[in-house]
């Protein structure tokens, strides 16, 4: 036998095994550590909104933001994530609504808000798609919610 087949041989094996497994670890982390794009799914019932403490219990008003440090915080109304949004000013990565009259996530950039009532918290705004007549934008609802906010939240 030569020292090619005794030693160099396996030792190159091994170097190539190592590599591979090594490369194969290094994007295992790297790809856990990607961000999701859409919205995680929440145990309704389960949950507890991050603003108010409440149960997230009604889908149909549920909303949830990611930020960039990957937690998902989830919300039982719209009203209480933007109050959220407004005191605690997350670094988010994605924002999604819980569309009112259909089992289905809205992205942030696709949302606007209807009048309704009851809502959860009171805030009195339900998502919906954006070209919905007589809906109003994020800003719009965002405002409406800030200055709803008496005795919830800061009221800025």
């Amino acid at each position: 036998m030569s020292v090619f087949t005794t030693r160099i041989l396996p030792l190159s094996l091994f170097g190539v095994v190592l590599a591979v497994v090594g490369g194969a670890i290094t994007w295992s982390v790297f790809a856990s550590a990607k961000l999701p794009d859409g919205p995680a799914e929440i145990v309704f019932d389960k949950a507890a909104c991050v603003a108010c403490g409440m149960h997230v219990g009604e889908p149909a008003f549920a909303a949830q933001v990611t930020t960039r440090d990957g937690r998902v915080h989830a919300f039982d109304d719209p009203g209480c994530l933007f109050l959220w949004l407004d005191e605690q000013k997350p670094d988010v990565h994605s924002m999604f609504f819980r569309h009112h009259r259909e089992p289905r996530w809205l992205k942030r950039d696709q949302v606007a808000f209807v009048r309704v009532s009851p809502t959860p918290m009171g805030f009195g705004l339900a998502a919906v798609d954006e070209a919905t007549a007589d809906a109003i934008g994020f800003e719009a609802a965002r405002r409406h919610c800030i200055e709803k906010a008496t005795g919830h939240g800061s009221g800025k």
